[in-house]
């Protein structure tokens, strides 16, 4: 089994930074793709960024030019810096993989890590 960790999250002021980060562990032969999304309170999980193992990197438009996501291959992990936050930020984030293990392919998450961005 797989499993992902994220930690990072909290409480910042609007314009803040903040940077959480995620490791994968477990029965693991290649990652495809780690990456992020939010569910803020009353609405549906979104997508926020992911990247490849080749180094491809997708982003959400309400966070490009704000957010980076660096990831580490060899450490199986997964970060996501958050610059100029802003109050629509705050969200429950969470940490996605998609996984090869030898007996298939399978998507992971995380437990999620809460971000509040307010004064």
């Amino acid at each position: 089994q797989v499993q992902l960790v994220e930690s990072g999250g909290g409480l910042v002021q609007p314009g803040g930074s903040l940077r959480l980060s995620c490791a994968a562990s477990g029965r693991i032969v290649s990652i495809a793709t780690m990456g992020w999304f939010r569910q803020a309170p009353g609405k549906q999980r979104e997508f926020v960024a992911n990247v490849t193992s080749g180094g491809t990197i997708n982003y959400t438009d309400s966070v490009k030019g704000r957010f980076t996501i660096p990831r580490d291959n060899a450490k199986k992990t997964v970060d996501l810096q958050m610059n100029s936050l802003k109050p629509e930020d705050t969200a429950v984030y969470y940490c996605n993989a998609d996984v090869w293990s030898w007996s298939g392919r399978n998507d992971y998450w995380g437990q999620g890590t809460q971000v509040t961005v307010s004064s």
